[in-house]
């Protein structure tokens, strides 16, 4: 199978585990997993800024319309796609990049997408939820808010590399 097309399936998939299974899932107000954010953390590094922030709007854009919200992941996968080549460039040493590699366990290790993933979540959960609540009253709450939902969704994205790697 191509490589557009296994983007597309994935792309898809996210979009319906998201929708369908992930929105409904929120624990006291606290744990709020947003798993598609994969998407944007799984593309070629090798990919052109515009090509991933193209790609970040589209995918920010597909969850607010089918979650009633305004724009506000919209934003957040924008920044998370804007922010990605810095975070890639502070974690791929010169003789581990290869342009055609897609951040994974498998490609990576473990730890190393590890810490990639938790840097990308959490600059998107940070842009989410900050912009969600749009004020400074209740600051600590917002953060405590990014802290548990930036570790529930790295758990399932981890988790869920694995099963990719493994089949």
């Amino acid at each position: 199978m191509s490589k557009p097309v296994k983007y597309i399936i994935l792309f898809f998939l996210l979009m319906l585990l998201q929708i369908i299974l992930f929105n409904n899932i929120q624990f006291s107000g606290y744990i709020n997993p947003y798993v598609y954010v994969m998407f944007i953390i799984v593309l070629p590094i090798g990919l052109p800024t515009w090509a991933v922030l193209l790609l970040s709007f589209f995918t920010g854009l597909t969850v607010d319309t089918f979650s009633g919200t305004l724009g506000v992941h919209t934003f957040a996968c924008v920044m998370a796609g804007f922010l990605r080549p810095q975070l890639l460039a502070l974690n791929i040493t010169h003789e581990a990049y290869n342009p055609a590699y897609a951040p994974s366990i498998k490609n990576n290790g473990f730890r190393w997408f590890l810490v990639f993933t938790l840097m990308m979540v959490f600059i998107h959960h940070l842009s989410l939820f900050y912009v969600e609540v749009f004020r400074f009253t209740g600051f600590f709450r917002t953060l405590l808010r990014v802290l548990l939902s930036t570790l529930f969704t790295t758990f399932f994205i981890v988790l869920f590399d694995l099963f990719r790697s493994h089949r």
